[in-house]
Order: structure tokens, then sequence, then C-alpha cells
């Protein structure tokens, strides 16, 4: 099992001298990712279902591990998550494929379909539609990063007689991980995914997304070509290290803390306490 650290970008890591300083001492504790969270603009009031108050920074995913890319070496990178139908993708394959580039192929593509209609109303984004819109934004991804002559044609992006490039460093492309914790996640991460996140997720919450994914997997619904599917967490705050072998006996593959810390001393702290549980684990 591997483990990664949460909110690079986001809180009080969205100062960019403080999310550098915790990006390099992830890696020098020997954690295996940092992930980004992602919300371009949030409600003003907060209202549920916003995780969070609207003068929350968060720095653009994209830029944020590209500066980290820039003082670390190893450890992998991850968007956790894009949330893939307010994007054109594109112009988001360029973006990731020039992120896995200067990364020297590090990058981690997590995507979700969202879930804030506000969100999606200030960016002119269909939100009844997301779901169809985010299975073909992942087609058009790997169609751009893949094919010689790259091609698509659905119903919400057509497009033939283009090219892009650099394409990703990683072969075919960097890891997809569909995030979300409801059927039609699971289903999307079964069919199209490399990988699946569950965010906030206990191991009893963890059990029932993977019999629905398994269930999909078993129904003959998985491509052979994605190959095995990976698992990664971030539970609530409080791990410990009960709870890690409970996702451990689950075929969880990465856990991704979330910590509750104010600042970026507290932040550092809580990546020893990761690295620390790692270490314990074997990781």
């Amino acid at each position: 099992m591997e483990f990664g650290l949460f909110g690079i970008n986001m809180g009080p890591l969205g100062e960019p001298g403080a999310m550098l300083r915790v990006a390099r001492h992830a890696e020098q504790a020997g954690l295996e990712s940092i992930w980004t969270g992602e919300h371009i603009v949030l409600p003003d009031p907060q209202a549920p279902p916003s995780p969070a108050s609207p003068d929350t920074p968060f720095l653009d995913t994209s830029v944020a591990l590209a500066a980290c890319a820039a003082v670390t070496e190893r450890v992998r990178l991850g968007t956790g998550i894009v949330i893939l139908p307010q994007r054109n993708p594109v112009e988001l394959a360029k973006e990731l494929a020039s992120l896995d580039a200067v990364s020297g192929g590090r990058l981690v593509f997590g995507l979700g379909a969202g879930y804030l209609e506000p969100e999606f109303r200030a960016l002119g984004a269909d939100f009844d539609a997301r779901g169809a819109i985010t299975d073909e934004a992942i087609d058009v991804l790997r169609a751009l990063w893949t094919q010689a002559k790259p091609h698509f044609a659905g119903e919400h992006f057509r497009f033939e007689g283009v090219d892009a490039h650099p394409r990703p460093v990683q072969k075919p492309h960097p890891p997809i991980v569909v995030g979300g914790m409801s059927p039609p996640a699971a289903r999307r991460a079964a069919r199209k995914g490399n990988g699946w996140y569950g965010f906030f997720t206990s191991p009893e919450l963890t059990e029932r997304s993977l019999e629905w994914i398994r269930a999909d997997i078993e129904a003959g619904n998985r491509p052979d070509e994605l190959g095995q599917l990976e698992i990664s967490v971030s539970p609530p705050p409080g791990l410990g290290a009960e709870q890690v072998e409970q996702y451990a006996k689950l075929g969880v593959h990465r856990i991704v803390g979330v910590s509750t810390a104010r600042d970026a001393d507290g932040m550092l702290h809580y990546v020893d306490e990761l690295a620390e549980l790692a270490r314990s684990h074997g990781a």
C-alpha cells in the first residue's frame, strides 16, 4: 500500500510558499504522491452541499502541480479531482499532457463528475448532462493522447483532422482515476478507469463502492486492456493503524491522507504522521 497527501493546493497550502515547502517535505518523508483538490468557484454564501467557505483558496490544479514538479523529483502528482464536465477536454488534454511532460511522467489524473450546481451554472456547463459528458470526455482524452490521427465523434464532442503534441510521457497515457462514491461513479471506474478514488470514505463505505465496481467487472463490462483497477481512498481524519489494516483487507492500493491542520507547520507534522504509518505498514 502506498501513502499520499491530499490538499497540496488548498486551504493552508493555498499560499504558494507553504505549498512548495510541504511538497518538498512530503517527498523527503517518503510519501508516494501529493494530490490537489478542485473547485473553480464556490457558492457564496456557503450552503450544502458546498464543502468549503467561498474564501477558501484553491490554487489552479495544473499550475500548482507544475510548481510542485519543479521542486521535487520523485513524488507522483495527483489531481484529486478535476471536475471533468466543467472543462473542454480537448484543451484539458493539452494541459495534462504538458503537466506530465514537465514532471517527467509523474501525473495521476483523477476526475469526477461534480455535484455543485451553482459552480456549473457560473461556468456555463451542463449540470444535468454531466455524467454523459464525463464519459465522452474520458474518451476524448484517450483519443488525443494515444491515436496517431486523433479523431472523435460523439454527442457532445467531435473533431478530426487535428493533432496535439507533446503526447504524455507515460504510455499509453497517465493513469485515469475515476472519483466518486455513487453507483454511476462505480460503473464509470469499472468501464473506463485505470483506478477508482473514494474521498472521505470509511472502510464500510469503501466496501460498498467496491462491491458495485466488482459486480460491474464480473458482468463483463471492463475492457481487458484496462487491466487491474487500482483503488485509492481518502479516509476521514483520524486515520490510525487499525483503519489502515481494514483498508488493506479490502484491497486498497493507496491511502491519500486528509489533514485538519490550519497552517503549514501543522501540515508538515501530518506528513510525518503519514510517513510513520507508511513505515509501520511496510510501505
